[in-house]
């Protein structure tokens, strides 16, 4: 009996995982799988605890699913990439595994290690790897000249005629085997990693994330256009999470999207349409670091930004990091980050900008900072964000386009409802004042517990403009 081991790792899930579908394909094979946890190497990688939580408790999950299809989980905990590469050969050899079925990853380093396990595994096992983690696989969506895009706009119109041509269904999972494998329960011991409570926002499996996505693209998808920047409103999918460690495919994103609204890609205007877009901007961050895995290095796209003059200013950043800036839009999405581990795109782009364009701190403490806190962290997108708010990164907002923290709020938290929720030294601000709360108290004699602004926008504004427009310069001058 021929065996096939299936390497999970940023898939967590038995639907619409091409790497499982095809180890099942053969009825008469014995099918194995195996997760290989790397704590060091994840600490190295600025993994938030919460994230490795809930990769523990949706593999706890994902091994009753393979058990109930006969397929056993095995377990396995070491350092680094490179300590599981040494495992892995002698586990295929153990278990005298003919064909090894893994889904790409797109990073620098696990891309790395992907080429050193073929080709210390290839000459005794065969191989099968699969593009599954994304609709199109990178470096199939590109210029006239084969090159890959830098500008978002037309990379989503190549995209979308391009998905248009593909094969995106989704694949179910697969049947129960006819030889299941003899019962086999390795106990997944919790990781050598700081856990961390991840509440109750977020269920484990694969069918609440189903059922979230089947909620949202029927009852909330045709609003999304008008609710996204406001995040007082659950007017997001939410999904995220699920996305980011593989527990729903972006396959499954797009045929629910499609099934519930046929005419997405007419209507363009549509909230169908607007979601869709999203998930494009994901594939577009992934086939950029893939093209480009500098970017996996913390190295900014665009060259002369190399050259900015950051502020050393250990004090504004712990104050950012706490959500205590004195700003309350900032500070109020900063503390959602911490407790919950998630935040709201439209916050994201306003609290990176802020510590980028006011605070003028290089962006990388940022980056990382959110990594080690994101409950969603996925190298790519969070890097492409980032890069974007500090106008670092291809097809970014230009330098000189600084979001003012004030007006961002009173424009997407009007009457303060989110503000509230998170920063409870504000409950007595009227909301028309909460925006500005000291100069409230001022006028009225109050006394609020809530810091002061720790820099003036206007005059940072300009700091910021400098800062770039010099480096733009050194670097004109040096060519």
């Amino acid at each position: 009996m021929t065996t096939h081991l299936v390497w999970f790792r940023n898939d967590l899930r038995v639907t619409d995982n091409r790497a499982l579908s095809a180890a099942c394909e053969d009825v008469d094979a014995k099918v194995i799988a195996v997760f290989i946890a790397t704590p060091k190497q994840w600490h190295r990688h600025d993994m938030a605890p919460r994230q490795a939580t809930f990769i523990y408790q949706h593999l706890l999950a994902l091994q009753e699913m393979l058990k109930e299809r006969g397929i056993p989980l095995y377990y396995h905990q070491c350092d680094l990439f490179s300590d599981s590469i040494n495992w892995l050969k002698k586990f295929t050899e153990e278990q005298q595994v003919d064909t090894l079925y893994y889904n790409n990853q797109v990073e620098i380093n696990e891309v790395e290690r992907d080429a050193e396990v073929d080709k210390s595994l290839s000459a005794k096992l065969q191989i099968q790897r699969f593009d599954d983690s994304l609709l199109l696989p990178p470096g199939s969506v590109t210029t006239g000249s084969g090159e890959m895009y830098k500008v978002y706009t037309p990379f989503r119109r190549a995209f979308l005629q391009r998905l248009n041509e593909s094969d995106s269904r989704s694949l179910p999972a697969p049947h129960a085997r006819k030889k299941a494998h003899k019962a086999h329960d390795d106990r997944i011991e919790p990781f050598d990693y700081p856990q961390q409570d991840i509440g109750d926002d977020f269920p484990i499996g694969e069918e609440a994330a189903r059922d979230r996505l089947r909620r949202f693209c029927r009852e909330n998808v045709e609003d999304y256009i008008e609710q996204r920047d406001l995040p007082a409103i659950d007017g997001t999918s939410t999904l995220s999470p699920y996305l980011a460690i593989g527990v729903i495919s972006p396959r499954q994103c797009f045929n629910r999207l499609r099934t519930e609204h046929p005419h997405l890609l007419e209507k363009t205007d549509g909230g169908a349409f607007g979601w869709l877009n999203e998930l494009v901007w994901r594939e577009f961050y992934r086939h950029l670091l893939a093209t480009w895995p500098s970017l996996c290095k913390h190295q900014p796209f665009v060259e002369w930004t190399k050259g900015v003059r950051w502020r050393d200013a250990p004090d504004d950043l712990k104050a950012w990091q706490q959500g205590k800036t004195g700003y309350p839009i900032v500070d109020a999405a900063m503390r959602q980050l911490n407790a919950t581990g998630w935040m709201h795109n439209r916050l994201r782009m306003i609290v990176s900008s802020f510590l980028v364009k006011d605070l003028l701190i290089d962006w990388r403490h940022g980056e990382r900072y959110f990594m080690s806190q994101l409950l969603d962290g996925d190298l790519a997108a969070n890097n492409g964000g980032w890069q974007w708010s500090a106008s670092t990164g291809t097809d970014s907002a230009p330098y000189f386009r600084i979001f003012n923290p004030t007006t961002q709020g009173e424009r997407f938290d009007k009457q303060g409802k989110f503000i509230k929720a998170w920063v409870p030294e504000l409950a007595e601000v009227p909301e028309k004042d909460i925006h500005q709360p000291h100069r409230w108290a001022e006028k009225h004699r109050r006394v609020i517990d809530y810091p002061r602004p720790i820099i003036d926008h206007a005059r940072a504004r300009k700091d910021t403009l400098a800062a770039f427009e010099a480096a733009k310069s050194r670097a004109q001058a040096e060519d």
